[in-house]
């Protein structure tokens, strides 16, 4: 019978025969990111554009697909991975999260379904950090274990990142659209004024121009942006610094298992692509920092600005008149949910104004 030995027991001589090729396309979707992080970088560096737009590397349902598959290593319960190249790639599959998140900053301004978005990465990011832990319990994991839990920190700062962005974000837009209507009525009444001489009308174009790169929602995150980007570079430190280590320790017998992994020649494969995913990566995130630094004045004082807080603020609506028929229950509830309410505002600005003193 398939699937049977000649003694009648479980034949499982196979099972593990397309691991490699499941690495190969575990690298296959590795490289994707790179290379849309890097055509990001790249559109940047041509346009001038030292803020770098989120074009074609943003948050939507392909890219979070994509870094799934990428991840298939780190959630990987039960195969060995006895050489260091094995454990490495645990920690640059983690990493290749990290650099990611930081990548998806600016798109959260454009994105329309920021919210189910955020939440479909935030799944992806615990159900990693969880099986990270569990294989650390088990010793699936057993070399590298600082830096799996400093990348695993970073992870979890990185997604309360994400989401403060993501909570700001249509407060933001609203604000940004106000200020681009008065900018366009300004200008308007001001060259109805006069004729569109040569002069006038290149003033007029880069005004325009200007006020329509500036509307853009990522300058409203910047400080996000900059926590983000702060979180990434200390992910590829970590990396770069575990790999380094190996190079150095990888001749003493003692320090990593004897044996294969069944992932064999793909697991080579997938950390060369992934380290190189999280140095090309990291390159944006980093520029926009420094681009943006350049430009702030250190303040007096950090304040967290209304629109960071306005959402939730909104949602502590008063209790209706329905509500109010129902009786003790009802405001019990709603006392409930405000009090929440008032924890998550204050938490936000906390956020908030770690990432000012990060951004400065």
């Amino acid at each position: 019978m398939r699937g049977c030995a000649a003694s009648g027991a479980l034949d499982d001589t196979l099972y593990t025969k397309p691991l490699p090729w499941i690495g190969l396309y575990v690298a296959a979707a590795s490289f994707l990111c790179a290379a849309a992080m890097a055509f990001d970088a790249y559109s940047g560096f041509r346009r001038r554009m030292l803020w770098f737009p989120a074009r074609l590397f943003s948050l939507n349902a392909t890219t979070i697909t994509l870094l799934g598959v990428a991840n298939k290593f780190p959630v990987d319960l039960n195969t060995s991975m006895p050489r260091s190249i094995d454990q490495l790639t645990k920690l640059s599959g983690t990493t290749l999260i990290c650099t990611v998140m930081a990548n998806f900053v600016p798109s959260l301004g454009m994105d329309r379904d920021v919210a189910s978005n955020v939440v479909a990465l935030g799944i992806l990011v615990v159900t990693v950090i969880v099986n990270v832990c569990i294989q650390m319990g088990t010793g699936v994991i057993y070399a590298f274990l600082p830096e799996h839990i400093i990348i695993m920190i970073l992870l979890m700062a990185q997604l309360v990142v994400l989401i403060s962005s993501a909570l700001s974000v249509k407060s933001t837009r609203q604000l940004l659209e106000r200020q681009y209507d008065d900018l366009c009525r300004e200008t308007y009444a001001h060259t109805s004024e006069h004729y569109f001489s040569k002069s006038n009308l290149e003033s007029y174009i880069k005004r325009a121009w200007l006020m329509v790169q500036t509307n853009r929602p990522q300058y409203g995150v910047s400080e996000m942006g900059s926590a983000s980007a702060f979180f990434c570079l200390l992910a590829a430190i970590v990396l770069t610094e575990a790999l380094l280590r190996a190079l150095f320790i990888e001749s003493s017998m003692s320090a990593f298992c004897s044996g294969t992994s069944d992932y064999r020649w793909s697991a080579t494969l997938v950390l060369i692509v992934q380290a190189a995913a999280v140095v090309i990566g990291t390159v944006a995130p980093v520029c926009r920092w420094l681009y943006r630094i350049q430009f702030e004045q250190v303040p007096e004082a950090l304040e967290v600005e209304e629109y960071w807080v306005m959402r939730l603020k909104g949602w502590k609506t008063p209790p209706s008149a329905f509500q109010l028929m129902m009786g003790w229950g009802w405001k019990i509830v709603d006392r409930l949910k405000n009090s929440v309410l008032d924890g998550l505002i204050r938490l936000q600005s906390r956020v908030v104004l770690s990432c000012k003193l990060i951004h400065l």
